[in-house]
């Protein structure tokens, strides 16, 4: 059978991406010097509110950071085996532990002794986020914390108390930012960042959407390195301007027939956090002709969708693109608590089939031939109800497998082992290792 060769190329903004990513971590441990000051909470955490303390406020995530520890399997052995030395259970999310280990071990990845922040700013659907940062705190001499509950129930049931219940507590968090930092709280300021927000993980969301064109412009191992700076610090103008520029790019791509692979047989998705430490088994799918276009993870962890009239499932119409003027305190943030509450990946919080019923719309509307599902042990949210996702998407027509490993414990993957299971889906699907 002659198989289809596409032309392939490197992103011309990958390098950008790179640089973007290595200066938020700089800047980050550079902050003090600058006169600025630093924060550190979760990647899902309000972080457009901090902004409005002024220009020179900066954040460190961690997840992403322990993404990136995860990565370095030497270092994040090293974190492991000393969180475990601590007495903490080895069976706690592995981002965490990673992070801890940083802490501990008073490493930063990027070079030097950690940098401790000034403050914590945390939000709490996960069942350890919160615990996160209190142990954080309390390792790092106690720091000054604040965490806002936003675990309200699935955007479908969202009504207008649940938003006044986070809204209040965002109230709540710029008084503790201004009596904690002794700044002025800037309302234009915090305004901008929410724009920026809407702005980028909409975007991003619509540059997902091009993932749908055979053949698909990006692979799932590539995105990882794109989706991360919207981890980093969604509300940066910088960042989102740079996804709107990336957007330029994929859809120039699309039009062109500029592959991801040269080779598209198949269409697969993943799900959950990838085995960081692991990364090349997206590699091994190539040699099959197999691309993994995405997933819920990638497309939503910090993507905002919506379903379209006709629906489909798409990228969010933001505020500006409504034409909602913004002009005061309590209504930014009123958007800021229903742009949230309305992320793909905090719904399944509530229930797997809410996860199934957007993997499925994944699987019709980006032309998917198998699926393929990450049991991963170091994420208990993130996992939750993952063999039911199995059965409905069986259920649904879809072939499905599964593998087990975690995303920052190297320690529990199996990289054989995961081939070998690759290696029997592929057959399944009829598809042998290309002979080019």
């Amino acid at each position: 059978m002659k198989i289809q060769t596409y032309k392939t190329e490197q992103l011309k903004c990958w390098n950008k991406a790179k640089e973007l990513r290595l200066k938020y971590y700089k800047d980050y441990a550079t902050a003090h010097e600058r006169g600025g000051l630093r924060w550190s909470g979760g990647a899902w955490s309000f972080g457009a509110i901090p902004a409005g303390l002024g220009n020179d406020i900066y954040p460190i995530t961690g997840e992403p950071y322990a993404a990136g520890i995860a990565f370095n399997k030497e270092f994040s052995l090293r974190c492991m085996e000393v969180v475990e030395k601590k007495g903490y259970a080895r069976d706690l999310c592995s981002y965490m532990r990673n992070y801890w280990g940083s802490i501990i071990l008073d490493e930063y990845l990027y070079g030097g002794k950690f940098p401790k922040p000034d403050f914590m700013w945390q939000d709490h659907i996960c069942c350890s986020h919160s615990k996160w940062y209190q142990v954080a705190s309390e390792l790092e001499g106690g720091i000054p914390t604040f965490s806002i509950d936003v675990a309200v129930g699935p955007y479908n049931t969202v009504k207008d108390h649940k938003i006044d219940y986070l809204v209040n507590q965002m109230l709540d968090g710029i008084e503790w930012l201004e009596k904690t930092t002794g700044r002025k709280y800037n309302d234009e300021l915090l305004i901008q960042a929410c724009k920026n927000e809407f702005r980028s993980t909409s975007v991003w969301a619509k540059i997902c959407e091009l993932n749908m064109t055979k053949p698909a412009p990006l692979d799932e191992k590539s995105m990882y390195s794109l989706y991360v700076l919207g981890t980093l610090a969604k509300h940066s103008g910088e960042f989102a301007d740079f996804y709107e520029e990336l957007y330029d790019e994929v859809k120039y791509r699309v039009e062109n027939q500029i592959a991801a692979i040269p080779y598209e047989v198949c269409r697969l998705m993943s799900d959950t956090q990838p085995p960081w430490g692991f990364l090349k088994i997206f590699r091994y799918l190539e040699s099959f002709g197999a691309v993994s276009v995405g997933s819920l993870y990638t497309f939503g962890l910090i993507g905002v969708w919506e379903d379209k009239p006709d629906g489909s499932w798409g990228a969010r119409t933001t505020p500006m693109e409504k034409g909602i003027d913004i002009t005061s305190r309590e209504q930014a943030l009123r958007l800021l608590a229903d742009w949230n509450l309305s992320k793909p990946e905090w719904q399944h919080f509530y229930s797997p089939h809410l996860k199934s019923e957007m993997m499925i719309k994944i699987a019709k509307q980006w032309k998917l031939d198998g699926i393929m599902l990450h049991y991963n042990r170091g994420c208990e949210g993130l996992s939750l109800g993952i063999a039911e996702n199995r059965l409905a998407l069986i259920e649904a027509g879809y072939p499905v497998m599964t593998f087990e490993g975690n995303m920052g414990d190297e320690r529990e993957f199996d990289e054989s082992q995961a081939k070998a299971r690759m290696d029997s889906f592929m057959e399944t699907l009829g598809i042998k290792q290309l002979k080019i």
